[in-house]
């Protein structure tokens, strides 16, 4: 396996997290991009409707 780490990509695969804490999802998106996202649910989703998934709070 050591011989294929040079060919893989750095990160995580978001569709597979097992944990969906804020700290796990923000180290995963970064911080920019985690507070864009958290700027759009407050926008689009306040009451937190789409959150059966890989859950970004509203904020």
């Amino acid at each position: 396996m050591s011989a294929l780490q040079p060919f893989t990509a750095a990160g995580h695969y978001v569709n597979d997290m097992v944990e969906s804490g804020e700290d796990v999802v923000r180290s995963i998106y970064g911080d920019d991009k985690y507070e864009r996202l958290v700027n759009l649910k407050r926008t689009y989703d306040p009451d937190n409707v789409f959150r059966l998934n890989q859950n970004i709070e509203p904020g």
